[in-house]
């Protein structure tokens, strides 16, 4: 990935930054975004400072932000090559059929729209004429019911469905694939793992939860020249989870 650049959506901590550390391992430059200046800065530190990462703090709900974003990459580092859109709130916790719908537009907004919004910008300033590869950051809650979860569930079905779209609109050029984790070891996952870890991992067949780099180093794979035939897919990253089926 020497000379390649990647514009990485929530990139400050957890998945985004284990991404956006794979890549820069495999010598590509990156872009980050997130709300929090500070964790940002302690990012791209991390990555190894502004040679190989700068930062944009911002809401990926507002179009502004998404833009500059975008013109960052390539006016910094002279190309957009790589999107990765990992992009997840959910505000509430409960049955579906008492969801304030407010908060459901909320959770579609950011995830789903925000997300195609950011590939518009994408694709408008540098891979329509260039070409790339894009990774959406999806969710096994997508793919299945999810207890409590379920208006976030049907989001990341929305974007898993948005991957297959993309892919045919997109196809030759640009290539367009996500990743469905289970459980991570995140900030953003604590709710379904805090103070009964050893219970939520037995329910995968490797017995462990997820951890950031797991996604990381899948998600490099797609976006890299040896996933060079695949597009349109959704890669399951769950321990062996739904392989169990019911239960």
């Amino acid at each position: 990935m020497e000379g390649r650049t990647a514009l990485v959506t929530g990139g400050s901590r957890g998945i985004g930054l284990a991404i956006a550390q794979s890549l820069v391992d495999r010598g590509a430059r990156v872009v980050l975004t997130a709300r929090k200046p500070e964790a940002l800065a302690a990012a791209v530190e991390s990555l190894g400072g502004p040679e190989v990462a700068v930062a944009v703090a911002g809401h990926t709900a507002d179009a502004d932000h998404r833009a500059a974003a975008v013109r960052t990459a390539v006016d910094t580092f002279g190309s957009l090559d790589m999107l990765v859109g990992n992009v997840g709130v959910n505000p509430v916790y409960g049955p579906m059929v008492d969801l304030e719908l407010d908060a459901f537009r909320k959770i579609l907004d950011t995830n789903v729209v925000s997300t195609l919004g950011l590939v518009q910008e994408a694709w408008r300033a540098w891979m329509g004429e260039h070409g790339g590869s894009i990774l959406v950051v999806a969710s096994v809650a997508g793919l299945r019911s999810s207890e409590n979860i379920a208006g976030y569930g049907v989001s990341k079905a929305a974007l898993i469905n948005l991957v297959v779209q993309l892919a045919v609109e997109l196809g030759p050029s640009v290539r367009v694939n996500a990743v469905a984790p289970a459980v991570v070891k995140t900030r953003f996952a604590g709710a379904l793992f805090e103070g009964r870890e050893d219970e939520v991992a037995a329910n995968y067949p490797l017995k462990r939860l997820g951890v950031p780099e797991d996604v990381g180093e899948a998600a490099a794979y797609l976006l890299g020249d040896g996933a060079g035939w695949i597009t349109g897919q959704t890669l399951v990253i769950d321990g062996g989870g739904l392989s169990r089926g019911p239960r």
